[in-house]
């Protein structure tokens, strides 16, 4: 018969050698998986806020995260991260959604911090409710149902007079807000970020936006993708990871839309015209950008033309790693773009710190939906 002494012990072995075997897993772990699972813990247990606050006002829509914990160096991507789904009102009215904001505050006072805490906030849409709303179910799938995104040195936009997205009150937003931090290495320090929708009713008036995300994917080595350093100039890369923002081409060829950059200025560039998909020619307004810390400009290029349609001009702190502001394109007349050129996105790189960075260069493209708006109408 086991006696209650040798379950205690067997019981305490179990224990340690489970902690130890889960504190050995937990080092090997990325920056970003660290995270995720600290967060999760902090959550579970109740060591922090784990909910979501909602504040809604007159064609203004806030909500405030749950509490994240910055206990360290948190780069691009890797930080703490909370997501929700979200409903404008409980009525299935026309609705315009006109801007976005996210701003970092202190989880104990409600104050505005500083922006270095904001990595990005992302909002989705569910693409076969949204566009089966509408009747446009040639839509579904056709690229990934992301809105647009918010990050550091791009903390705020609204759209041109007269033009937002349309959606249904009731219809679900998932949003997804993340923390960040380039620069201080002894903290430990709470925060919460404040996300902001706003939004009007439709007066028959409004413009109907329809977006569409590019992004930069540059070539790399599916047989040593780690292997260093690259040949100047050859515009192919060193992914971050392979796990994730990889893609294969129609020929079997590894991209990544998320890769190391050296010391240094460096340019990239990328055909976007599979991610465009035009099958008509459409008018851009608005152009929401993403890039990470370094980049110094990125440009949309139309190569039959030989033309810069636009430049987004991007400035960095120089005493410390981050953006100051990256200037989105905005156009309440617009810019053509046509199914039988090609685009490019062009991405200029100034690396002045001492080691690595990574990089990421995006856009949220939104044209007037001219499909949408005759259905609006009917």
């Amino acid at each position: 018969m086991i006696t209650k002494s040798k379950i205690y012990k067997y019981l305490a072995f179990t224990l340690i050698f489970s902690s130890v075997f889960g504190i050995v897993v937990y080092s090997f772990l990325s920056n970003r998986h660290q995270a995720i699972i600290k967060t999760k813990l902090l959550y579970t247990f109740g060591l922090i806020d784990n909910e979501w606050r909602i504040e809604k006002k007159n064609q203004e829509y806030k909500m405030v995260s749950p509490t994240f914990l910055i206990d360290g160096i948190y780069k691009s991507m890797e930080g703490p991260k909370s997501s929700r789904y979200v409903q404008l009102s409980q009525d299935d009215d026309l609705l315009w959604i006109t801007g976005f904001e996210v701003e970092a505050i202190d989880a104990k006072t409600n104050t505005s911090i500083s922006k270095d805490f904001i990595c990005h906030m992302n909002v989705d849409i569910n693409d076969i409710n949204y566009y089966t709303n509408w009747h446009l179910e040639d839509r579904i799938g056709k690229q990934y149902p992301r809105l647009t995104s918010l990050s550091n040195g791009f903390e705020k936009y609204s759209y041109p007079e007269g033009f937002g997205i349309p959606i249904k009150g009731n219809d679900y937003l998932y949003i997804t807000s993340q923390a960040l931090n380039h620069n201080y290495v002894s903290i430990f320090k709470k925060i919460k970020h404040e996300v902001t929708i706003t939004y009007q009713k439709y007066d028959g008036s409004q413009k109907p936006l329809l977006s569409k995300t590019v992004f930069i994917q540059l070539p790399y080595n599916k047989n040593n993708p780690f292997e260093g350093p690259l040949n100047a100039g050859s515009n192919q890369c060193i992914p971050v990871e392979t796990k994730n923002h990889s893609y294969m081409d129609k020929e079997g060829n590894m991209l990544s839309g998320h890769w190391v950059v050296p010391k240094g200025k460096n340019s990239y560039h990328s055909n976007i015209n599979e991610q465009l998909d035009l099958t008509d020619s459409l008018r851009l307004h608005f152009a929401a950008i993403h890039v990470h810390p370094f980049a110094t400009s990125i440009a949309l290029y139309d190569k039959k033309e030989n033309k810069v349609l636009f430049k987004s001009a991007i400035s960095n702190y120089k005493d410390k790693t981050g953006l100051i502001e990256v200037t989105p394109f905005s156009s309440k007349e617009g810019i053509w773009l046509y199914k039988n050129h090609d685009y490019e996105l062009l991405l200029e790189v100034n690396n002045t710190s001492e080691t690595n960075q990574d990089m990421m260069g995006s856009m949220f493209l939104f044209f007037y939906d001219q499909e949408l708006d005759e259905k609006i109408k009917q």
